[in-house]
């Protein structure tokens, strides 16, 4: 470098903006971004690009000036004295004076044009500018009241020059020291409003927030930041388990070790790498909290949305990890998709990559996939009920018991289907709390007398679920207590001479219409489902039973929070109408033939409580006050 020609010092040349440039100044000054804060996403940004770039020189140029010196972001900040300043500074390629006019002054090729006629255009279209240094340098304006930026250019024979504004209308630039290091440092005198920037704990918090995953070491006030590295973009063949959770650990400020992850890249249909986690917990199993979305959108491995929430379904917000997509078309500020369609085919590819992944799970280790079923089957079955895009993946990966399975062991819709009967075309399925009040109750009576498997729902939105899914494999999901279900004839029974007679049920059954109409029920017949129990109810109504508990559920809960009898009061269901099917070798349908004859009044009173048991075993009574009142009746003529 010729010192003749740099210690040559010229009086500051003064230069007015372009004036598409005091346009932008304005635009993101006032309006582009929402939070200040971003200004050191982008200053860090543009000076890793241009540490890219020189690392690139380095494999085609020779003599390049200072050529072992590291490549690395240094920045400092100082709050100590009157004036607070923030200076970033990189050992880059550097710019030339006609480059600072160039890139900071005027529109040149730095993509502002491009941006501004998309304004004018309502937005709708621009080009991704990321780590393009001159749009987002501008940035720095939201919280300066003045900018220097010293630069010196890789070229031996450029001297070093300093661009100067306090983004009015106009810049200077004049010639620096002859000992500027090559690189660009932007200083920056604060606003007193913005006066926190100057502090090194704020700072930090900005770099570990938005440049964590920067390629070059990041240091401020000496101190390196980015510890961690960016390890989605790294061959997982080379990667270690305990380097798998420790980014876990600080993606995810979590304590415990992921159950799973999934680690993938792909060129199309877009540039993707992503690095997701199944946690080992999931909060929301204790109702204290909802989770929000937590997989990070990067570009270029810097961050665009900590917590995106239209990039995955809603069902999967307990995943963690991070996508980086190079193919993002995002707006100026890089805070905001301007494609919202490839952002949704983003969301698609991931979601298929990851169920195809828990499909893989299932197969080679079913003990794992079990343990995180247990724990997040209940984000899976409220896709299959709400995604119709991905039921039948998910459909695939729902587990459940069974009545041909051991207690606590579970078994899916596929594993099912390849067991059914010659002739079987409907999949059975019962609600109940537990397994054993389910095959406490009536309902699963006639499934096992006919060797017919029943898988066994616990949970309130398994009935939802079911009735949402609808149907696998071409088999129709039917729950075994529906009022139409037609079930093959059942092996017939030993005979049973104390069994009534068929006149006598015939009798019997016209009574209990007669007796039960005024409780809403519709039909009373012999039943070919019951072998032990007395009697069993089904639900006649239009109303889906699960529908009938959600709106109970809801009005309880809108009495408790002091919500009713307000705008918006969750109505009441309609009356219940079921029909009742009895089981006339049972004892205790046979003395309630008897006591219709010797005593009605109490055969009346007991058929209402054959009535009420049965609505318990299906879930459907109310209001047991008026049941209690009977049984202390009963007692009384007992």
């Amino acid at each position: 470098m010729s010192d003749k020609k740099n210690d040559a010092q010229t009086a500051p040349q003064k230069f007015e903006f372009q004036a598409e440039i005091k346009q932008l100044l304005d635009i993101v000054i006032h309006s582009l971004y929402t939070e200040k804060e971003i200004f050191v996403r982008e200053l860090v940004s543009n000076a890793s690009d241009a540490l890219e770039k020189f690392r690139h020189l380095q494999l085609t140029e020779k003599n390049l000036p200072d050529d072992q010196r590291p490549l690395e972001v240094n920045i400092t900040t100082d709050d100590k004295s009157d004036e607070k300043t923030i200076t970033i500074a990189d050992d880059g390629l550097g710019m030339t004076s006609a480059e600072l006019v160039e890139n900071l002054g005027t529109i040149a090729h730095s993509g502002s044009k491009a941006f501004l006629k998309a304004l004018g255009e309502n937005g709708q279209k621009n080009a991704n500018l990321i780590g393009q240094f001159g749009v987002g340098f501008y940035s720095a304006f939201m919280v300066a009241k003045h900018v220097r930026v010293t630069s010196r250019s890789w070229r031996a024979d450029e001297p070093a020059h300093t661009w100067s504004s306090d983004g009015s209308g106009s810049y200077t630039i004049e010639t620096a020291p002859a000992d500027t290091p090559r690189g660009t440092s932007i200083a920056i005198t604060l606003k007193d409003d913005c006066a926190d920037f100057a502090g090194e704990a704020r700072i930090k918090q900005i770099l570990e927030h938005y440049s964590a995953f920067v390629s070059f070491p990041v240091n401020l006030n000496t101190k390196r930041i980015n510890t961690v590295q960016a390890l989605w973009l790294r061959n997982k063949n080379e990667i270690k388990p305990e380097e798998y959770t420790e980014f876990y650990k600080f993606q995810a400020h979590a304590w415990d070790e992921p159950r799973t992850h999934l680690h993938f890249s792909a060129d199309a249909p877009l540039a993707i790498n992503a690095l997701l986690f199944v946690p080992n917990e999931n909060p929301e199993r204790f109702g204290m909290t909802r989770l929000e979305p937590s997989v990070a959108l990067y570009c270029r491995k810097v961050l665009i949305d900590s917590r995106p929430k239209d990039l995955l379904p809603e069902w999967l917000r307990f995943l963690k990890g991070v996508v980086d997509c190079e193919d993002l078309p995002l707006n100026i500020s890089r805070e905001t998709m301007q494609d919202k369609a490839l952002l949704d085919k983003l969301g698609k590819v991931i979601t298929k990559r990851f169920l195809k992944h828990l499909d893989e799970l299932a197969q080679n280790n079913a003990d794992a996939y079990a343990d995180l079923y247990a724990q997040f089957g209940i984000f899976l079955k409220e896709g299959a009920a709400l995604d119709f895009t991905h039921k039948e993946q998910l459909t695939k990966l729902l587990r459940y018991e069974s009545s041909l399975t051991e207690k606590g062991k579970t078994t899916s819709l596929a594993d099912y289907v390849s067991r059914m009967k010659e002739g079987q075309t409907e999949i059975y399925y019962l609600i109940g709390a537990t397994r054993e009040s389910i095959e406490s109750g009536p309902y699963i009576e006639g499934f096992k007398s006919r060797n017919l498997e029943v898988l066994y729902c616990y949970e309130a939105v398994d009935d939802y679920v079911m009735s949402n899914v609808r149907e696998f494999d071409g088999k129709k999901l039917v729950s075994a207590d529906s009022a139409d279900l037609k079930l093959p004839d059942a092996p017939k029974p030993p005979a049973d001479e104390n069994a009534l007679s068929e006149t006598d049920t015939a009798a019997l059954v016209e009574w209990l219409k007669t007796t039960l109409t005024a409780r809403g029920v519709a039909e009373v017949k012999s039943s070919d489902r019951l072998t032990d129990s007395p009697a069993l109810a089904l639900n006649a109504d239009p109303m889906p039973a699960h529908m009938r508990r959600m709106m109970r559920a809801m009005r309880q809960q809108q009495a408790a929070s002091g919500t009713d009898g307000k705008e918006g009061e969750i109505p009441a269901e309609p009356p219940l109408k079921v029909n009742l099917e009895i089981n006339p070798r049972s004892a205790v349908i046979k003395r309630l033939a008897d006591a219709q004859k010797t005593a009605p009044e109490k055969a009346a009173l007991i058929a209402e409580q054959i009535l009420d048991n049965a609505l318990i075993s299906a879930g459907l009574l109310d209001d047991a006050s008026k049941m209690v009142a009977r049984i202390y009746k009963l007692l009384e003529t007992a």
